[in-house]
């Protein structure tokens, strides 16, 4: 089975950086798109961005353009989630995620699914 790890999440003021990562091993196709998720508390959740495997192919939800950057490193099996100019909002578990279909069906979700690593974002 797939199996997905984050890492990186944890509190910082508001303005600062965080990188996490997702580490993906198990029975997983070198070709499918990765990408982020993220549930704040008592809401839905939510995309964040998406990659496709060879990096050719990127997208993000509005709230994060321009802000928020996913990468991968195929050598090692990892996907990044580089996160400038944080804000209080951004405040969620974020969920490392891998699909079994194309990218842009990733706007509406994912196959796999890591345990999630929160990300505090204070005032």
């Amino acid at each position: 089975q797939v199996q997905l790890v984050e890492s990186g999440g944890e509190l910082v003021q508001a303005g600062g950086s965080l990188r996490l990562s997702c580490a993906a091993s198990g029975r997983t196709f070198s070709n499918d798109p990765m990408g982020w998720f993220r549930q704040a508390p008592g809401k839905e959740r939510e995309f964040v961005a998406a990659i496709s495997w060879s990096g050719s192919s990127t997208y993000y939800a509005d709230s994060v353009k321009g802000r928020f950057t996913i990468s991968r490193d195929n050598a090692k099996n990892t996907v990044y989630l580089q996160m400038n100019s944080l804000k209080p909002e951004d405040t969620a578990v974020y969920y490392c995620a891998e699909s079994l279909r194309p990218i842009w069906t990733m706007r509406r979700g994912a196959d796999y699914w890591g345990q999630g690593t929160q990300v505090t974002v204070s005032s």
